[in-house]
């Protein structure tokens, strides 16, 4: 009887030290931002027109925007470049305070984490070898080898549309576009589904490898940066919405839509329910 009560103890004990070291610190993350001088952003840069290499030098809409976040809340701005797969967890593991991407803003997503205004359209569409004059429309990948990106919500909207078809296209998931992208270019496969922003500038850059195929196949969705889900990371999610209206009113967002995707875009200013 004692030793029960004595292990009944231990494991009372135990469980409440294990609950404990588990419990997330409730602070408020704008003031530990400002503490600590700087915004740490988890990304992939492999993600052209928002992250991407230059000779070795990070380029794209994302490094342009977030200035002007650090220039509004007074810190630095430190990015952590890593494949796409490892940045949602790095980001629950508290490896970095916040995620650029961006990220198409889904239901699932909205659930589990804290998401910004939306900053650019995420409408899935079909990108084809230029050289294919006989693939004219989307449903003409049916019984094709077609590619996405492994983990991302373009994937899923892919995966949803080929699911349509008969029979069925294959889907091979990839760990960044740029390697669907070249098995593309190289005959692997026959498209890529992937953002309209994304592959809009690919075949812009690209025109004699690259097409993009009208109309789109996903439902309306937008990009938006995201962090952590939870009362304390409010005020940094409310700071970073406030850059962006303010760049909405003053015409940068839109100058920025412009030099990296083309095109202006309009997007939601205001709270809005995802359509997948």
């Amino acid at each position: 009887m004692r030793m029960t009560q004595t292990f009944k103890w231990l494991l009372a004990s135990t469980c409440l030290a294990a609950a404990s070291f588990s419990l997330p610190a409730q602070a408020d993350q704008l003031a530990d931002v400002h503490k600590a001088g700087e915004l740490v952003i988890g990304t992939e840069m492999q993600f052209a027109p928002f992250d991407f290499l230059k000779d070795g030098k990070q380029e794209g809409f994302n490094k342009e925007f977030f200035a002007e976040v650090g220039k509004a809340l007074g810190v630095k701005i430190r990015f952590i470049d890593l494949p796409w797969a490892s940045v949602l967890p790095g980001l629950d593991a508290n490896k970095f305070d916040f995620v650029a991407g961006p990220l198409n803003v889904t239901k699932a997503r909205k659930e589990r984490y804290h998401f910004t205004l939306p900053i650019a359209d995420g409408t899935v569409a079909l990108l084809k070898s230029a050289k294919n004059k006989a693939f004219t429309k989307p449903e003409d990948i049916a019984g094709k080898v077609i590619g996405s990106q492994r983990g991302s919500a373009q994937l899923e909207q892919t995966k949803t549309y080929a699911s349509t078809l008969k029979p069925a296209p294959e889907v091979r998931e990839y760990v960044d576009f740029n390697q669907a992208y070249a098995d593309l270019a190289n005959g692997r496969i026959f498209a890529v589904g992937n953002s309209i922003t994304n592959i809009a500038v690919v075949a812009k850059e690209r025109p004699d490898t690259f097409t993009v195929v009208q109309p789109s196949i996903g439902k309306k969705v937008y990009f938006a940066f995201m962090g952590h889900k939870g009362a304390n990371s409010d005020s940094l999610i409310k700071a970073i919405d406030n850059v962006i209206l303010a760049m909405h009113k003053d015409g940068r967002l839109a100058t920025l839509q412009k030099k990296w995707f083309g095109m202006e875009m309009a997007v939601p200013t205001a709270d809005f329910v995802p359509n997948v």
